[in-house]
């Protein structure tokens, strides 16, 4: 992608004008952002994705009472008639399983991929909502049928109501209020309060992006190190000849302490150990993602090139390449040709011909295992 070319998508500002100007700092209001733009799913696909165990979705209803929220699988019928106001189908993750809304999430890409997540479909009927809240993360919200009433805020009082299964802010206050149309797109960054209000029969389609908590992370790498941690620390055993003799032998020598911290340094200090963890946990899938194997029958061709399957997560460091938890050394012409199946999520024949013998046995395993998948020769 030409981070330096005005898009459309962004209005009229370029990727490096927009992540300088509204990343994570201010909202931006876009209208028209995609021209005449139609929903990628009819209704009823969106209710089957719902119904459908491999699929994260929730239903929210504003009652009476207050809100309820239900967790999928969501057949059609526990769904609330067409008719009825008030009510919200949240379907997660459904570019995982359209290629049409795969390749809309491309145009996001100016972002790191390690940072994009997944494209969330709402569908509203009139009145519908989740109520006033604050994401953690970056998010996109591009309009896609009907209308759809926004209200947003640089919230100071992040208070949440303890009355509610949502996380709705107790002391909502917005500052500006737009109506989004088919087509109009608005970004908000982490923690920017909103509110968004179905005018009629409405889908909303939410771009997110990851935000790792410092703790999370942390506990992922400390995990994933410990696995190799004979490796990284060796297996010396605590020697302490000049321990003397103790009055208290409850406590704990201090050098035992120093002991421990130095077998923790040496895991932490491997910095190719440190990017291969992080790698590995940044492209593992979720876990309602599942691959199509084609253990059996003839190798596949790759004559003409092979592209990534839409759930496959491919990363790359300057030593490494990651694909769907897997980390793998590369040099060279590999590593060139590997970041570039990353970057573009294609390879050409051309291309495949020039990686080594031992680079193409991967691609013939990645196929086997339905991560990517060989081009059909033209016809």
């Amino acid at each position: 992608m030409d981070i330096h070319q005005p898009l459309t998508l962004l209005g009229g500002l370029t990727p490096q004008q927009f992540m300088k100007r509204h990343w994570q700092k201010k909202p931006l209001l876009v209208r028209q952002a995609v021209p005449g733009f139609q929903p990628l799913l009819e209704r009823g696909e969106l209710f089957e994705l719902a119904a459908s165990e491999a699929v994260e979705s929730r239903l929210v209803r504003n009652t009476q009472p207050g809100w309820a929220v239900r967790s999928g699988p969501l057949p059609r019928r526990s769904l609330p008639p067409l008719s009825q106001p008030d009510w919200t189908l949240l379907v997660q993750g459904v570019d995982l399983h359209d290629e049409a809304v795969h390749h809309l999430m491309q145009g996001f890409r100016f972002v790191p991929d390690a940072r994009l997540d997944d494209l969330m479909i709402s569908y509203a009927t009139p009145g519908g909502g989740v109520g006033p809240h604050f994401d953690s993360y970056d998010v996109f919200l591009l309009q896609a049928h009907g209308r759809r009433r926004w209200r947003i805020g640089r919230q100071k009082d992040l208070s949440l109501r303890d009355d509610t299964p949502l996380k709705v802010l107790a002391h909502f206050e917005p500052e500006e209020e737009f109506v989004l149309e088919p087509g109009d797109m608005l970004y908000l960054p982490p923690r920017y309060a909103h509110d968004g209000i179905a005018e009629d029969e409405c889908m909303t389609y939410s771009i997110g992006f990851r935000s790792p908590k410092r703790d999370e992370l942390a506990r992922e790498v400390l995990q994933r190190l410990a696995e190799d941690a004979e490796d990284l620390a060796g297996d010396g055993l605590y020697r302490d000849p000049t321990q003397p003799a103790v009055a208290d032998p409850a406590a704990i020598p201090e050098d035992l302490h120093l002991f421990a911290a130095d077998a923790l340094q040496r895991v932490l200090n491997d910095p190719d150990a440190l990017a291969r963890v992080i790698g590995e946990y940044l492209t593992e899938p979720k876990a309602q993602v599942w691959f199509d194997s084609q253990e059996d029958g003839a190798a596949p061709v790759l004559t003409q090139g092979v592209r990534l399957d839409r759930r496959t997560r491919m990363l790359h460091d300057e030593r490494h390449v990651f694909i769907n938890g897997e980390g793998f050394r590369a040099a060279g012409r590999d590593a060139t040709l590997m970041r570039q199946l990353a970057s573009l999520r294609v390879l050409g024949g051309k291309d495949v011909a020039r990686l080594s013998a031992g680079a193409r046995e991967l691609l013939l395993e990645w196929c086997q295992a339905g991560w990517l998948h060989p081009i059909p020769p033209q016809v």
